[in-house]
């Protein structure tokens, strides 16, 4: 399975959809439960907001001068308003934002944007400090192991055109290469679970069984349309070069148009199953049909509802495949060992198809692509999903927060058993959150950086949260159309 890394400045913020989703206040609530102190969603909210620099300013929920600028959808498509509505029509709560007192629901949905550009971690925080006389910057570098003195980390191993370079630390090490890379540099050192190491021929440093256990991701599907009207992204492409000419100079004249947004503009969160304690369904709404990735348009007008299970009982590894830092890791996700995550993603794709046949958006549709007509049990919606399921790219959680034996690091990312090392990543996550994962990483590493400057952590937040007034029942009205 494609599993793409963002080997670049900023990380994988340069390359992700761009959608800003926090997460449920039930995941942090989650995380202090299992054992990550301070980390409820009282403590986290100060740092979203921190981290935030919305166009909207700042709120109880929002913030409004931060390095991490957060804008709403803009592309004007008529389709989206339609969804928003066809989730109405379902019976499903609106949700003016996702990010703020009510998750649950459809709604608009918010991105990294800026003036209509990308606006990435590295162009938050990093290029900003460049010129700092304390800040170092190598490009083009693969870290190798990180230098132990005993159970003391002492600096990090590096090469670079060809050779090889140590970079000393006087007071600590903070490994931030992310779910991946975290565990696999982490193993390298000689830090993990020390039967593994032996076997790929590395000799334990500090015996940490929970290094690379506990993987965790999201998963998704398309439940893709054709669209009756030219309302959709179709032209925008190059076998159309005079309306991808216009886009170009609009964009590079204003700043705004389909160039300058990621165009799932709205979306929502709702839950499996009525008696579930917070949604773990994700809608991400394109005016749009698209194949391998995104690579590939369909050849004519459609659109599509990205769905998938947030809150998957499954749990991978990542391993070595050698002591070599050049090989990539082992990467086992392990999707689907847990009978429970099969039973909800297919719940997904049935609500999903409910949702597409409201009135509202079934004006639009032109028939069902994908999964098809024909696919009308639950059978052949398991036989769908196990056959064009992919990653969401959110893998997570493999250097775990928390105080038991399989947790890695402790609530202010210290490893266990060693000293002067520190992971910052969303591998520290005890569990993975609702949503797409660039928010709470980006609010993780805002609250680290408080513990590594010596900072007392922010108040906490009084602000409420949303709670449906009828647990046991997940929408507010009946669905007026139900499919398979």
């Amino acid at each position: 399975m494609y599993q793409p890394r963002g080997k670049v400045w900023g990380g994988s913020s340069v390359l992700n959809a761009m959608i800003y989703i926090r997460g449920n206040a039930e995941d942090f609530n989650r995380w202090e439960a299992e054992g990550a102190e301070g980390w409820s969603y009282a403590d986290c909210l100060p740092y979203f907001q921190k981290a935030q620099c919305h166009e909207l300013g700042g709120d109880d929920y929002r913030g409004g001068d931060g390095h991490l600028h957060v804008s709403r959808g803009k592309s004007g498509i008529p389709l989206h308003e339609a969804f928003v509505k066809a989730g109405q029509e379902a019976g499903y709560p609106y949700t003016a934002d996702c990010n703020g007192y009510q998750q649950e629901g459809v709604g608009p949905f918010e991105m990294t944007i800026n003036k209509g550009k990308r606006w990435s971690t590295s162009q938050a925080y990093l290029r900003p400090a460049l010129k700092r006389s304390n800040l170092s910057v190598k490009s083009r570098a693969l870290s190798t192991r990180i230098l132990m003195e005993g159970n003391r980390a002492v600096g990090v191993e590096y090469e670079q055109k060809g050779q090889t370079w140590t970079a000393r630390a006087n007071k600590e090490v903070i490994l931030s290469g992310g779910a991946i890379n975290s565990p696999q540099l982490l193993l390298l050192s000689g830090i993990g679970p020390e039967e593994h190491l032996r076997s790929v021929g590395i000799e334990p440093q500090v015996n940490l069984p929970g290094v690379g256990e506990n993987l965790q991701d999201h998963l998704e599907l398309q439940v893709q349309h054709k669209c009756k009207e030219p309302i959709t992204l179709y032209q925008a492409q190059w076998k159309f070069p005079h309306i991808m000419v216009g886009i170009g100079l609009k964009w590079f004249l204003t700043q705004t148009g389909w160039g300058a947004g990621c165009h799932m503009d709205t979306g929502g969160f709702i839950r499996t199953f009525p008696n579930k304690k917070q949604p773990d369904i994700q809608w991400h709404f394109l005016p749009s049909a698209l194949y391998d990735h995104g690579r590939k348009p369909a050849p004519y007008h459609a659109f599509q509802v990205h769905t998938g299970a947030q809150q998957a009982l499954s749990r991978g590894t990542i391993r070595l495949k050698t002591a070599n830092p050049h090989d990539h890791p082992l990467i086992d996700p392990n999707y689907f060992s847990h009978p429970q995550d099969m039973i909800d993603m297919v719940q997904c794709i049935k609500l999903t198809r409910e949702i597409c046949h409201q009135p509202a958006l079934a004006k639009y549709s032109d028939g069902e692509i994908q999964p098809g007509p024909d696919c009308d049990t639950d059978e052949k919606i398991a036989h769908f999903i196990k056959t064009m399921c992919d990653t969401a790219y959110h893998p997570s959680c493999t250097c775990k927060m928390g105080t038991d034996d399989m947790s890695v690091v402790d609530n202010q990312g210290w490893v266990h058993e060693t000293s002067n090392l520190r992971v910052v990543d969303a591998s520290i996550m005890p569990s993975i959150t609702n949503g797409n994962l660039n928010a709470p990483t980006t609010m993780i590493a805002e609250k680290c950086a408080d513990r590594i400057r010596g900072l007392s952590p922010l108040p906490q937040s009084t602000a409420p949260v949303w709670k449906p007034a009828h647990p046991e029942k997940q929408r507010d009205g009946v669905a007026q159309v139900s499919t398979v």
